[in-house]
């Protein structure tokens, strides 16, 4: 058995280091946990939503373990809201490409919007609504 505790990071690979912090902090809220530089031209940086115990990592194109990391990738990431028709109204409103909102019956409602590198990231609502509900 391992001791692998929790899920501290997750990264996600970015063209422009600066242009993703302003996207993460200024249209999605995000705080900056880390920056710390390594080297010229490249840093460490980490964003989360406030209160969040798991970051993400902005990291440029081919920094990871080996691996070919390109923007534009769908990351896999889903992001939790209490209210998906409000974020996304939110998110339109600062000119965020966001998707039209995806709903099923039993399925909490969710959308897909894109960062500046085209990277896919989800929101997905805290609950599942009553089919009735539009929000």
């Amino acid at each position: 058995m391992t001791k692998i505790s929790d899920i501290r990071t997750v990264g996600i690979p970015v063209t422009d280091q600066q242009r993703a912090v302003e996207f993460y902090l200024t249209k999605l809220g995000f705080e900056k946990r880390h920056d710390f530089p390594l080297g010229p031209d490249r840093r460490w940086i980490e964003v989360a939503p406030p209160g969040a115990a798991t970051t993400i990592a902005l990291v440029p194109p081919g920094q990871g373990q080996g691996q070919e990391e390109r923007s534009g990738a769908d990351t896999g990431i889903r992001l939790s809201t209490p209210d998906a028709e409000s974020s996304h109204a939110g998110l339109r409103a600062q000119g965020v490409v966001a998707e039209e909102i995806m709903r099923w019956p039993g399925v909490p409602a969710m959308f897909v919007f894109l960062d500046p590198d085209g990277n896919r990231l989800v929101v997905v609502e805290d609950q599942v609504r009553p089919a009735n509900s539009a929000g």
